[in-house]
């Protein structure tokens, strides 16, 4: 299994209900295709840095999981079949962006446990 990671752009005309459905339906797919989700962080609503089909805003999202090469075709797939996601990005984590990513998930939970 390899680790990759995930974000995508939802559009931001969703409510927070809606928002939430549709990370569920995409961390559902992985899920269910035997993927282990290990992180996952709302950035929320940030600036585009240009327009896309006339919105200068949307919803960041990122999901970090270990799953089959397999699972990222279906995974874009259903990027490119719903109409709320702008943009999607899947890149695969080398050795040393992995224990990046582990270093800068423990930090964050130390600053939140301090908090």
């Amino acid at each position: 299994m390899n680790q990759y990671e995930t974000v995508f752009i939802l559009t931001p005309v969703l409510s927070d209900a809606q928002m939430k459905e549709a990370v569920e339906k995409f961390k559902g797919i992985l899920t269910a295709e035997g993927a282990e989700i290990i992180n996952e962080e709302n950035w929320g609503m940030k600036k585009l840095a240009y327009p896309i089909e006339k919105k200068t805003t949307g919803f960041y999202q990122l999901i970090e999981f270990k799953a089959e090469p397999s699972v990222i075709e279906k995974l874009e797939l259903q990027y490119r079949r719903d109409e709320r996601v702008f943009r999607y990005l899947t890149v695969k984590q080398e050795k040393y962006a992995a224990q990046y990513a582990e270093k800068r998930r423990s930090l964050k939970q130390q600053k939140a446990e301090e908090a």
